[in-house]
């Protein structure tokens, strides 16, 4: 007596695909790429996203340098140097004194 198992599901679409090799193997194609690779999706976004961090710090700097740039050539007149040395160190001439008045609770904060 042979016993023959007939399966149940062989006539609906669904297992027509997930029967087929070459669904199989594209599934674990995909898988691979998206979890497993050294260049997985997920490793290209978190890379994707400290690129662009960095390419914002770039900028950040670059403007930062053309501050300093402009700043550098107003410091070439005389005049700007002693305004800058009187604002930032508080120098002053020989023959004036110069008061420093902090109040308690002020709103103001040195840049330092």
């Amino acid at each position: 007596m042979k016993f023959k198992f007939k399966n149940p599901y062989k006539d609906k679409k669904w297992f027509k695909y997930l029967g087929n090799k070459y669904v199989w193997v594209l599934l674990f194609f995909v898988v691979w790429m998206l979890f497993l690779d050294n260049y997985s999706y997920f490793d290209h976004r978190f890379l994707d996203g400290q690129i662009n961090e960095l390419q914002d710090n770039k900028k950040y700097y670059q403007d930062e340098i053309k501050k300093d740039q402009e700043q550098i050539k107003q410091l070439k007149n005389p005049e700007q140097i002693e305004k800058y040395a009187r604002e930032k160190y508080f120098m002053k001439k020989d023959s004036e004194d110069i008061y420093i008045i902090h109040f308690e609770g002020d709103t103001i904060q040195d840049k330092e």
